[in-house]
């Protein structure tokens, strides 16, 4: 996996959720933000359980943008998300971490980005010895109000080497 990572609001806040933003600064050398998703994460204000976990990572970069947005991303994504592909493109960064589908999507076809989302930097973390069961983390996950599909927890499971 890449040392560097540039993340969108839904994995900060699901593995803030849980206690588990650490693992992020474990897997990658560098993470950051851009200000928009930032912005967004400190939004959520109470709604967001995690929030103090987020504001205590002070080793995640928040970052400006250098330059302006493709319009194909702002007409496509929500602005965290568009911000997020544009500031992995500023830095070189092939390594993002979104969970919306259709992000995902565009920043691989469209930009040639390698995608990851939450359950996938759990299954990482567990193959690392970071944590040890990916299937009480997913579950935390959702009982903190997280919406993970069960096609993906099953295949979580299946490559973290549990059972379904």
């Amino acid at each position: 996996m890449n040392d560097k990572a540039i993340c969108n609001t839904g994995p900060i806040i699901a593995l803030s959720m849980i206690d588990s933003i650490d693992i992020l600064r474990h897997l990658f050398e560098f993470v950051a933000v851009p200000e928009a998703v930032h912005k967004e994460i400190l939004e959520g204000g109470t709604v967001n359980a995690g929030l103090a976990n987020y504001r205590k990572a002070k080793w995640i970069k928040v970052m400006k943008l250098s330059n302006p947005l493709d319009p194909l991303l702002i007409t496509s994504l929500d602005v965290g998300e568009a911000a997020v592909i544009g500031l992995a493109r500023e830095l070189s960064v092939n390594l993002i971490l979104i969970d919306e589908r259709k992000a995902r999507k565009i920043a691989r076809t469209v930009y040639g980005l390698h995608v990851i989302g939450s359950v996938r930097v759990l299954v990482e973390a567990k193959k690392r010895g970071i944590i040890d069961n990916v299937g009480a983390s997913i579950l935390a996950m959702r009982n903190s109000g997280y919406w993970i599909s069960d096609s993906i927890v099953e295949t979580a499971l299946k490559h973290a080497g549990e059972k379904i």
